[in-house]
């Protein structure tokens, strides 16, 4: 049947069974995601193919071809394969912006953009009355990213560091970078009712996954040295759950040895899932505290 139609049109129609197929995968049902999924054309940002596809730490598999059709598959694409830095998992995004609850007419800042793909499909969430702020560290990374985003209206790209750089309040903050500690600038730039997406791990625990096949013991490894947060505030409180599984590379920029060592204690005793409060003081006793760090600590209630 495609044969008969358009490069275009066929793109299209992939792109709306990725969609559907990525949500389904996922069990979201909400339309607004399956829309911008659909929408926005993945291959606009990763840059010329033929393209590295993600096989496991370190491994990459070529497309057959620059055919853009190979790249709407439940896969991380290389960005810059020599640094592991690739386009995020669609499937995580899809759980972790459902996750978000991410509402029409909101602000996005999104730390970590990349060239700015999920940047451009949280813009197509949030529509022409909301927007998203996008921080990325790497110079290169940003200036890819502003250049893709120049016909968004409703992005726009810093380049910067996420833990430093300012920007205006926001409804939602999504992390796309594992770090082993929490900026205060975050916490400080949410508006009541505002969620931060917070994946958490240390260098070293992502380093040490390691290569081979992604069977359940990989799995069983992974799942105990990484966590993604949804912190939530509400007035002066900071509510948080723990409602999707998944792992980013870590964030780059200078590594803080003792904030690694404390959320590798952490991650090694577990009892990540108990954490449902974030405390912006030090009074919180040491056995309800799960990770402790400057101006900050993630309690068990």
């Amino acid at each position: 049947m495609l044969e008969s139609v358009d490069k275009e049109t066929e793109l299209a129609i992939v792109r709306r069974a990725f969609a559907m197929n990525l949500l389904a995968q996922v069990g979201v049902s909400d339309p607004r995601i399956m829309a911008a999924y659909a929408a926005v054309p993945r291959e606009h940002y990763v840059g010329p193919g033929p393209w590295s596809a993600f096989r496991g730490m370190g491994s990459y598999l070529p497309t057959p071809s620059d055919d853009p059709v190979y790249l709407y598959w439940d896969r991380l694409v290389a960005l810059i394969s020599e640094r592991g830095i690739n386009n995020g998992q669609p499937s995580l995004h899809v759980a972790l912006m459902d996750n978000a609850n991410i509402a029409a007419g909101e602000h996005v800042v999104h730390l970590g953009a990349g060239t700015g793909y999920y940047t451009a499909i949280l813009a197509h969430i949030v529509g022409p009355a909301g927007r998203v702020t996008a921080i990325e560290l790497d110079p290169d990374l940003a200036a890819r990213a502003s250049a893709n985003l120049s016909g968004v209206a409703n992005a726009r790209v810093i380049s910067g560091d996420a833990f430093t750089t300012s920007f205006e309040p926001a409804d939602v903050i999504y992390l796309n970078a594992s770090v082993s500690r929490i900026s205060v600038s975050w916490l400080d730039g949410l508006r009541d009712g505002g969620r931060l997406i917070l994946p958490m791990s240390t260098r070293a625990g992502f380093r040490g996954i390691g290569s081979g096949p992604m069977d359940m013991a990989w799995w069983v490894k992974f799942s105990t040295q990484h966590v993604i947060f949804r912190v939530e505030l509400h007035g002066d409180e900071f509510h948080v759950s723990q409602g999707v599984m998944g792992a980013f590379i870590s964030a780059e920029g200078p590594e803080d040895l003792a904030a690694e060592r404390a959320l590798a204690e952490a991650l090694e005793r577990g009892e990540a899932r108990k954490v449902t409060r974030l405390y912006r003081h030090q009074e919180v006793p040491d056995e309800q505290c799960w990770l402790r760090g400057e101006g900050w600590c993630l309690a068990y209630a």
